[in-house]
This record gives structure tokens, C-alpha cells and sequence, in this order.
């Protein structure tokens, strides 16, 4: 995490990998995230009207996907690891395409948490298998900007899925809009699974050089970490690793106030200005479009400083304080809420490629891949929790005064935690 790059190939490492795969990991999590993240559109643009549901009960809908998405987490990368991940991402990205789709058929509330439980199941392993997948095709000193490229898909799609399904549900409904975006993944599983390979060895249109190139320097990456001692099974080696422990509880923390912040400005916004759902839509993509740009700067900057956590928790603190700041403007004051709200945005966002290229770092191959789930499933927690509870605050309170407060002390929380992660221990010659 903290020590000198590989060096070697490193550097002359070509761009065949970058404009082949990069492509493609991000089409395929944007798809993922826009079909789990268009609930809170839907919610604000007349389903809850239309299937009379309050703000805790569509928090329990939209936080049932997380119930989903933490119980597969750990067998899935598993399957992924072991066997394809080309093939687990092929099967899950037609089945959450068709189960998107069906969200727009149902009228029923309990249909509507099973299906959102079903949906989380299936894209549990696609972020996590897309890491190991990552990790497999570029370098350490490439794999900061790799996962935000990858994560990048995050923003964006909440971006334009926010401007753009506002007025998609004004020309048709909030049924057309889960129709209409679920049936691109039917699609999408085909042509990924044609063009990608689970490693440079397998890929037929990557130059032998580059690919030896690959192979040599991440090969020279993992015979300079510390093999884990005492057990044989990856899922107990990384239970058995502090450093997985802590950031499972950092992402924990910090994913209640992503996933808060997602799942709920939309509703906020439209409470706070009383416009409707094109002009909602519009103004709550404004923080995922600085968000990106913050995300690509953070990246290359922590790639070649070759450090993480010091690209990580400043950010997440600075997203704390604006939370806060937020929760003091209140309604009285929305633009100057909502300017606050977007900078707490920028703040969320902008640590997730280095935050993500920290984890393969710290534990060997064999056992980072499960690590990878294990944290990230901790942060499928954290989501249901952020989506549910800030649901429940407004409900009970009749405001957003107490869920700013909630989300304001978790990020703030995740940036602390973060000093507890030790270096990795290097392997003795």
C-alpha cells in the first residue's frame, strides 16, 4: 500500500488492455448500477403516490435489494475466482436485466421487496468480480486509475440515469422507465462475454509481449507480499486479517452515506424546491458530474504518489462537514443546502479508486479476491442501512434535519476508522 512500485515492465506496459477492457467493465457497472439505483427515481416520480407507499416503507423496498446483494457476496467471488468470472458476470448481468424489467409489471408491495431482494442477489458479485478481474489485467501502479474507471460508472450513470429518467417517466410512467432501462443488460450479457477473458493469457488479441509484460510484473507483485499463515481457505484467511476487518467497517460506515445520499436526494430536491420530476431528475445529477472529474484527478494523483489512504480520508471527512453544514442551511435555505450537498457528493465519491486498489494490495492473490467481497459486502450492509434509515428519519421526524445528522457522523466515522489499516507485511527473502 504504501511502498515502492513494482519495477520493470511497469512503465512500458501498452494501451491494448486499457481501450479493450476499460470499455467494458464500465458499460457493465454502469448497467448494474442503473437498474438498481432507478428505485429512487421511480419512488419520486409516482409510484409511491401510485402504490401508496410512505417514505419508511419504499426505504424497506429499496433497502431489500442490500439484503440480497450482502448474503451472495462471498460465494459468488468464490465462484469467480475458482472457476470464471467471465461466465458469473454473463448468467448475472441477464438476470438482473430481466428481474429490472419485471419491477415495472408489479403493483404489489411485498412482489416488489422480493424482486429488489432478488435483484441485489444477482449483482452481488459483479463489483468484486470485477476487481479480481482488474487485478488479474493491470499493475499496481495502474490499478488506482483502472478502479476508478471501473467505479466511475457509479456517477455517471446516477448522472444522466437522473436527468434522463425524470423525463423518461413524463413520456411514459415510472413503469415504462423500469421497462424501458432493464432490457440494455439482456442485451449487453451477450457481447461481454464475447469479448472478455478472465486473464491476459487467455486473450487472443493482446500483444504476447504486453501480455508477458502483465503476467511478469504482477507475478513480481504478489511474490512480495507475506503468504497468510494458518489456515488453507481464502474466506478464513480473510476473516483471520485485521486489516480486512477494519475496512469492512469503514465501508460499512461510509457506504450509509452513499447510499443515503443516492437513494434519497432525488426525494429531498423535490421536497426542498416543489419542482417536478424532469427538473428533480436535472438537478440531482449535478453532483455526479463533479463527481466524476474529482474521481479521475484523486485516481492519478494516488497512483503516482503510489499511496492510498491519504487520497481516501480526507475526503471522506471533508464529505462529513458538508453534510453537516447541510443539516444546519436546512429548508429555509435550499440553494445554499443543495450547494452543500453537492460538494458532499464530490466528497463521497472521489476515494473509491484508490480505497478499491488499496485491498488487492494488502493480501496475496489467492486471498484478496474474497477480501475484496467481504468488504464490499459489508458496504451492501451499510447501503440497506443508509437507504432504510434515512427513510425512517424523515418519516418520524417530518424532515431531513435528523438523517443529515446520521450521514454526517458515518462519514465522518469511515475517515477516522481508516487509521487503524497497517502497511502490508512484505515477504522475508
Amino acid at each position: 500500500m504504501e511502498s515502492p512500485p513494482v519495477t520493470g515492465t511497469a512503465a512500458t506496459l501498452g494501451r491494448q488492455r486499457w481501450m479493450r477492457l476499460i470499455p467494458i467493465v464500465f458499460v457493465t457497472y454502469s448497467l448494474a448500477y442503473l437498474d438498481r439505483s432507478n428505485f429512487s427515481i421511480a419512488a419520486a416520480g409516482g409510484m409511491s403516490e401510485d402504490l401508496g407507499i410512505t417514505s419508511s416503507t419504499s426505504g424497506l423496498i429499496a433497502a431489500s435489494f442490500f439484503a440480497g446483494y450482502f448474503l451472495l457476496q462471498v460465494p459468488g467471488v468464490l465462484y469467480a475466482d475458482r472457476r470464471s468470472v467471465r461466465d458469473l458476470i454473463f448468467w448475472s448481468v441477464l438476470a438482473w436485466g430481466a428481474l429490472a424489467t419485471l419491477q415495472g409489471l408489479l403493483s404489489s408491495v411485498p412482489l416488489l421487496i422480493v424482486v429488489r431482494f432478488l435483484l441485489g442477489a444477482v449483482e452481488a458479485a459483479v463489483l468484486p468480480a470485477l476487481v479480481v478481474l482488474l487485478a488479474r489485467w493491470f499493475t499496481k501502479a495502474e490499478r488506482g486509475r483502472a478502479n476508478a474507471f471501473l467505479i466511475l460508472g457509479n456517477p455517471v450513470t446516477v448522472m444522466w440515469l437522473s436527468a434522463a429518467s425524470g423525463y423518461l417517466i413524463e413520456a411514459t410512467s415510472w413503469r415504462g422507465m423500469f421497462i424501458i432501462e432493464g432490457v440494455p443488460a439482456l442485451i449487453w450479457a451477450f457481447y461481454f462475454r464475447a469479448q472478455v477473458r478472465d486473464r491476459p493469457a487467455d486473450a487472443p488479441w493482446l500483444a504476447p509481449a504486453e501480455r508477458n509484460a502483465v503476467d511478469t510484473a504482477i507475478a513480481a507483485e504478489q511474490a512480495g507480499l507475506a503468504p497468510p499463515t494458518g489456515t488453507r481457505h481464502p474466506l478464513l484467511d480473510a476473516l483471520r486479517s485485521r486489516d480486512v476487518l477494519v475496512l469492512s467497517a469503514q465501508y460499512l460506515l461510509w457506504s450509509i452515506g452513499v447510499y443515503g445520499f443516492v437513494f434519497w436526494l432525488p426525494s429531498i430536491v423535490k421536497a426542498g424546491l416543489s419542482a417536478g420530476i424532469g427538473a428533480t431528475g436535472l438537478l440531482s445529477a449535478v453532483p455526479y458530474a463533479f463527481a466524476v472529474v474529482a474521481m479521475l484527478l484523486n485516481s492519478r494523483g494516488s497512483d503516482r504518489a503510489n499511496r492510498r489512504i491519504r487520497y481516501v480520508w480526507p475526503w471522506l471527512l471533508a464529505g462529513a462537514v458538508t453534510f453537516y453544514g447541510s443539516y444546519l442551511a436546512g429548508h429555509d435555505a435550499f440553494w445554499l443546502s443543495f450547494a452543500l450537498l453537492v460538494l458532499a457528493g464530490i466528497a463521497m465519491y472521489a476515494p473509491y479508486g484508490p480505497f478499491f486498489a488499496m485491498i488487492p494490495e494488502l493480501l496475496p492473490r489467492r486471498t484478496a479476491s474474497v477480501a475484496v467481497a467481504l468488504v464490499n459486502a459489508a458496504g451492501a450492509l451499510g447501503g440497506f442501512l443508509g437507504t432504510y434509515l434515512v427513510g425512517w428519519l424523515r418519516t418520524a421526524t417530518g424532515t431531513d434535519a435528523a438523517a443529515f445528522l446520521m450521514l454526517a457522523g458515518t462519514m465522518a466515522a469511515s475517515a477516522v476508522v481508516l487509521f487503524a489499516v497497517r502497511p502490508p507485511e512484505k515477504k522475508t527473502p
